[in-house]
């Protein structure tokens, strides 16, 4: 029986419907996950190993970059198993599987129709009491 790594329960989006706030590394990797000009891709080998990555590159004013990064695999793993993160098309190759990694879409918030009030009705008239016949009043 292979050997599996073992991951603390955290609850799963699919079965609380709600989603939780990331912590701060999950928020790290989703704002590099996001940025446009940062693709970042996950490589996934035939033993099922997965590595994401992203390309940093060079910056001239401190001299560091210019290299491959790789990003903490258990905080993927969990963006991608809530759903904040997803996987593009698969490029094979004879020894890996590689797909470019792209934050979800998420609807916009619905915002509540503005409330226009219902048409007013009038009450409905109760007759005027009646006057009582003549005979009825002498008692």
């Amino acid at each position: 029986m292979p050997l599996t790594a073992v991951r603390p329960q955290t609850a799963d989006f699919r079965a609380t419907g709600r989603r939780t706030r990331p912590g701060a590394a999950e928020a790290e990797v989703l704002r590099i996950v996001t940025d446009a000009r940062t693709p970042v891709f996950v490589t996934v080998r035939p033993d099922g190993r997965r590595r994401y990555s992203y390309w940093r590159p060079l910056d001239s004013a401190t001299g560091r970059g210019g290299c491959y990064v790789a990003l903490p695999t258990a905080e993927c793993d969990t963006l991608h198993s809530a759903g904040r993160i997803s996987l593009g098309e698969p490029l094979a190759d004879p020894h890996r599987v590689i797909y470019r990694v792209s934050a979800a879409r998420t609807p916009a918030p619905r915002t509540p129709a503005p409330r226009t009030p219902a048409p007013r009705t009038p009450a409905p008239r109760t007759p005027a009491p009646r006057a009582l016949p003549e005979r009825a009043r002498a008692a």
